[in-house]
């Protein structure tokens, strides 16, 4: 059982939380070929954002908020296991968050661009 932070009940961090995103490429685009890249790219983005009701995310259009990953699709691999979690994954070099670069040639810049989400379903706060 994972609990928040990615953690089980032993405090282990599960491999997934390192390398979800390029291990959905890496196996199922490059090496079993049942997704193509395009569609492997919109579960990951504008499909969770759409279904979540996420407006101005997911997807790439002027005036929204933009996060985008730069991957060499040859060299995208997962590295994370069991033994090693926290391994992250290869042929990424550019992240951005937001819209500002928070990755640059593989190493943070730190910049902390990111913003908590709130859902339709969260509650709302009232003034006191």
């Amino acid at each position: 059982v994972l609990s928040v932070g990615g953690t089980d009940a032993t405090g282990l961090t599960h491999p997934r939380g390192y390398g979800d995103a390029a291990r959905v490429i890496a196996e199922y685009v490059k090496k079993r070929n049942v997704l193509s890249l395009e569609e492997a790219v919109r579960k990951m983005t504008s499909w969770p954002a759409t279904r979540m009701r996420l407006a101005g995310r997911g997807s790439i259009r002027e005036g929204q908020w933009a996060d985008v990953t730069i991957f060499d699709l040859a060299t995208l691999d997962d590295r994370a296991t069991y033994e090693n979690p926290t391994q992250f994954p290869t042929g990424i070099d550019y992240v951005l968050v937001n819209g500002v670069v928070t990755i640059d040639k593989g190493t943070h810049t730190g910049a902390r661009a990111g913003r908590v989400l709130y859902g339709p379903g969260a509650e709302k706060r009232s003034s006191p």
